[in-house]
């Protein structure tokens, strides 16, 4: 499967280590940059470009690298289409598959080790969505919203309505 890779400089060589270990599992990854260590970049361009590819190709995965993880996660989801997770362990990864569908994995390179931020990316790219129904219908809504902009009601809600 695909794997687009976008990241900042403190996610540059995580980047690399997930590439080399997506390949080793017999992944395609797609490298949208940085191709080179810069401390001074922004993540914007590189992680916005990886989320683009994901969601044009609705069979492929993306991971966003940065420091904490957290911008890249928010600039991910700006994107039609991203469902953006940040993980933190394996079960996070697990879930984020499960109940989300999550399509992009978000990672903090200074807040785990590379063996650790390997692991999560594995359990991510292995867990297939669970298609409960009670899920399916939240990820509805959120589609709706995206397209719509319009809040869902709650169910057993009072209408505001007059």
């Amino acid at each position: 499967m695909r794997v687009h890779l976008g990241s900042d400089h403190a996610g540059f060589h995580l980047k690399a280590a997930l590439a080399e270990r997506l390949v080793e599992l017999g992944h395609a990854p797609v490298d949208h940059g940085p191709v080179e260590y810069d401390p001074d970049d922004d993540y914007p361009p590189f992680v916005l470009a990886a989320a683009r590819a994901t969601a044009a190709e609705p069979d492929s995965f993306g991971i966003v690298i940065g420091g904490s993880g957290n911008g890249e996660a928010i600039a991910a989801n700006k994107v039609v289409g991203v469902r953006a997770v940040l993980v933190w362990s394996e079960q996070t990864a697990t879930l984020a598959r499960q109940h989300n569908d999550a399509n992009v994995l978000s990672l903090g390179a200074r807040m785990h080790t590379v063996p650790e931020a390997l692991a999560f990316a594995e359990v991510f790219l292995a867990t297939p969505f669970s298609g409960e129904q009670r899920h399916v219908r939240r990820l509805r809504m959120l589609a709706s919203y995206e397209r719509t902009g319009e809040v869902p009601a709650a169910p057993g809600a009072a209408s505001t309505a007059s």
